[in-house]
C-alpha cells in the first residue's frame, strides 16, 4: 500500500530531523542522537515517532520496560509466562517460551512493531498485550500514561549494565565499523552518551513514576530477583492482576515458572541458538553471563570509583541505589 500523506510527511520530518539534533559517536554506528532528551540512533527515531503518533493502549495492556542490558529477556519471558498460564501450563512441554524468543512473544514496540514504517493491527492480539520497550518514561507517549496499562520496568547496577553492553555492542557491530576500546565506551557511558541514556534519567524516570503511582508502574531490581526470585516472581504477578492462588504456591507454580524462564534453560533452548527475534541481533548474543558482580573482572578501581561517583552524583537523594558487590 501506498503511505498516507501524513505518514509521508512523518518519513520526510524523520529524514530531516537528525541532522538538526545533537550527535556523538556511536557505540555499534556511526552517531548517537539526542532525541526528545535520550540518545539513539537515526533509524530508532522514525519508529520511535511513529509509535508516539499511532498507538493506543488497552486498558489490560503490559509494557515491559527496561535500559539495555539489564534483564530484558529475563523479564519478558517471566511476564509471559506469569499472565498467560492458565493457557499455557508452565511445566508444559509446549510452552511457547521452548518455541519462541520472549522479544518474540514480547515484541518491541520500537524496535519490531513500529520499525521499518510498519503501522500494524494489533487489534487481533489476545489479551492482555504484552509489548516491550526501551523508550524513556517520558517519551512513552500519553496512551500508555492515560491509560490502566501496566509497566514493569527492571534496572541492573551501571557496573554491570556497562559492562553486559560493551561485550554486547561488540559482538552486534558490523565489521566494516570501527572498533571501541573499553576506555572509550566507559568514558562515554559516564557522560550518559549510550543508547537510551543517560542511564540515570532513565532510571529516574520510571523510579519516579512508580512512587507516585505503585500500582501503574512496579520498578524492579535485577539483583533483587537474582537473591530471591519466588518472592519477586509473587510482587509481579500481583502486580500484573494475575496472582498465585495458594493452591498454585503448594502445587509448585511459583519454582516451575522460575526454573522455566531461568537463564541456564533460556540459554540452551535451541530456538535461542539460532535466528534474530529483534533486527540485526541474533539470538545467541542475548545470554552472555547473566552474573551480578561481573564487573570486577574487567574494571578497574578508577573506573568504578569514577562510575560509583556518577551515580552517587545522579541517583544521590532519589532514594535509588545500589550495592557495590567485591
Amino acid at each position: 500500500m501506498a503511505p498516507t500523506l501524513e505518514e509521508q510527511k512523518l518519513t520526510d520530518e524523520c529524514t530531516e530531523l537528525p541532522l538538526s539534533l545533537p550527535k556523538e559517536r556511536g557505540w555499534r554506528t556511526l552517531h548517537l542522537y539526542q532525541f526528545q532528551g535520550f540518545w539513539c540512533q537515526s533509524a530508532e527515531i522514525q519508529s520511535i515517532m511513529s509509535f508516539q503518533k499511532h498507538f493506543q493502549a488497552n486498558d489490560t495492556d503490559i509494557v515491559v520496560a527496561s535500559i539495555p542490558k539489564s534483564g530484558t529477556t529475563w523479564l519478558k519471558a517471566l511476564a509471559f509466562a506469569v499472565s498467560n498460564r492458565h493457557r499455557f501450563v508452565p511445566n508444559s512441554k509446549s510452552h511457547p517460551l521452548l518455541n519462541s524468543n520472549p522479544h518474540d512473544l514480547v515484541p518491541f514496540l520500537e524496535y519490531k512493531l513500529y520499525a521499518n514504517n510498519q503501522l500494524p493491527d494489533l487489534t487481533n492480539i489476545s489479551e492482555p498485550r504484552l509489548f516491550g520497550t526501551h523508550i524513556p518514561f517520558a517519551s512513552l507517549g500519553n496512551s500508555i500514561k492515560n491509560s490502566d496499562a501496566k509497566i514493569v520496568y527492571i534496572c541492573r547496577n551501571p557496573l554491570d549494565t556497562f559492562v553486559s553492553s560493551w561485550h554486547f555492542l561488540n559482538k552486534v557491530k558490523p565489521e566494516s565499523g570501527s572498533p571501541i576500546s573499553m576506555e572509550e565506551a566507559f568514558d562515554m557511558y559516564c557522560k550518559g552518551i549510550v543508547g537510551f541514556g543517560p542511564f540515570w534519567d532513565h532510571m529516574l524516570g520510571y523510579w519516579k513514576e512508580s512512587l507516585l503511582r505503585p500500582n501503574k508502574v512496579l520498578f524492579l531490581k535485577y539483583e533483587d530477583m537474582k537473591e530471591d526470585g519466588a518472592f519477586q516472581l509473587k510482587k509481579l504477578a500481583n502486580f500484573l492482576g494475575f496472582p498465585f492462588t495458594l493452591e498454585e504456591e503448594r502445587g509448585g507454580v511459583v519454582e516451575n515458572i522460575a526454573k522455566l524462564c531461568c537463564f541456564e534453560n533460556m540459554k540452551k533452548l535451541e530456538v535461542n541458538k539460532i535466528g534474530s527475534s529483534i533486527e540485526n541481533f541474533e539470538n545467541k548474543n542475548l545470554f552472555r553471563k547473566a552474573e551480578v558482580g561481573d564487573w570486577v573482572n574487567y574494571l578497574s578501581p578508577k573506573m568504578v570509583e569514577r562510575l560509583s561517583k556518577v551515580i552517587e552524583e545522579r541517583l544521590g537523594g532519589s532514594g535509588l541505589g545500589f550495592k557495590v558487590f567485591p
